[in-house]
């Protein structure tokens, strides 16, 4: 069957490496039939750095198909932006400064790239911790992984400082190689914050372990990695010693979230609180939504709460 084959009905895609297994395809009717979108999603699956071409071929798909009017980029969105950027009329800030775009949506003729991790991870902070938790516990942020995730969430903390904030007493990043915690330390110099950042490189579980350990209490770790989705296995060791009233914060909801069970097993010695991706995934998958076809989605709410809890019964 032809992977693009024009819609004969109004079509969001998700373009990842597996995306049949993401709750979004049970998830995305009831959405579509609450929201009244009157539209189906379809999955365009590409294996991680694949050719220019394919990306070129899909995002010319969506361009040129009238009743395709957008998507959702997972895994590829640095690489299909690379590939495809001279098929955007436009580019939102934050997919201009990231180089990457999450959402794909289009305003008449013209196709736009936006970045939505900024605005998406840092709803999904704020609803993990209560207002005033760093001020109040004077605790770090942790991010395991150097990726986009990570950067985006800085990026969000960054701007939460301008505006007189409350943001961790010292933000660390550790990564397993040093040219991505390059990137995201000339970034983070470029906008002149001046917010405590420390990069580490990490190359082991090990290593990693060693920086967990100098957590002050009650600091969020998070991991950004990737591992435990879309690679097997975690970047801490199952001795690592979390920080005693922590909280284990894995961006990802679903695969075998070694880290949450590493997480799990100390929860009552370090009464650490543990929380999924499941918060990133709603906020990421609604302000994509949103743009993709042009409606008001609110961040909090009674009809927030409504998708919240469409998204569970279909989870279930």
């Amino acid at each position: 069957m032809n992977l693009y084959t024009p819609a004969t009905e109004r079509t969001m895609y998700f373009i990842g490496v597996t995306t049949g297994k993401s709750s979004i395809m049970k998830v995305f009717p009831k959405w579509s039939e609450y929201l009244g979108l009157n539209a189906v999603i379809k999955g365009f699956d590409f294996e991680p750095h694949s050719a220019p071409e394919l990306y070129r071929e899909a995002v010319n798909f969506i361009k040129d198909d009238e009743l395709s009017p957008g998507a959702l980029v997972t895994t590829h969105k640095l690489d299909l932006l690379k590939a495809c950027r001279d098929r955007f009329e436009g580019l939102g800030p934050y997919a201009s400064l990231l180089e990457e775009a999450s959402s794909i949506s289009k305003r008449g003729n013209e196709l736009w790239g936006h970045a939505k991790d900024p605005i998406t991870s840092g709803l999904s902070l704020e609803a993990i911790v209560e207002k005033g938790y760093w001020k109040r516990t004077g605790a770090d942020l942790h991010l395991l992984g150097a990726g986009g995730s990570s950067l985006a969430l800085t990026l969000y903390l960054i701007n939460k400082k301008k505006d007189g904030g409350d943001i961790p007493s010292r933000i660390i990043i550790s990564n397993r190689s040093e040219p991505r915690l390059k990137e995201m330390q000339l970034i983070h110099e470029k906008l002149g914050t001046d917010i405590e950042f420390e990069y580490h490189l990490c190359p082991t579980p090990e290593e990693n372990d060693v920086v967990v350990s100098e957590l002050k209490p009650g600091s969020l770790i998070a991991n950004a990695t990737g591992l435990g989705k879309d690679r097997p296995g975690s970047p801490l060791t199952n001795n690592v010693d979390f920080p005693k009233n922590g909280i284990a914060w894995d961006f990802n909801y679903r695969g075998n979230l070694v880290f949450l069970d590493q997480a799990g097993s100390r929860k009552e010695a370090r009464n650490l609180r543990i929380e999924d991706g499941w918060i990133y995934f709603i906020h990421g998958w609604t302000r994509v939504i949103a743009e993709v076809f042009h409606i008001d989605i609110p961040t909090s709410g009674p009809e927030f709460d409504t998708l919240s809890e469409l998204a569970a019964s279909a989870r279930s």
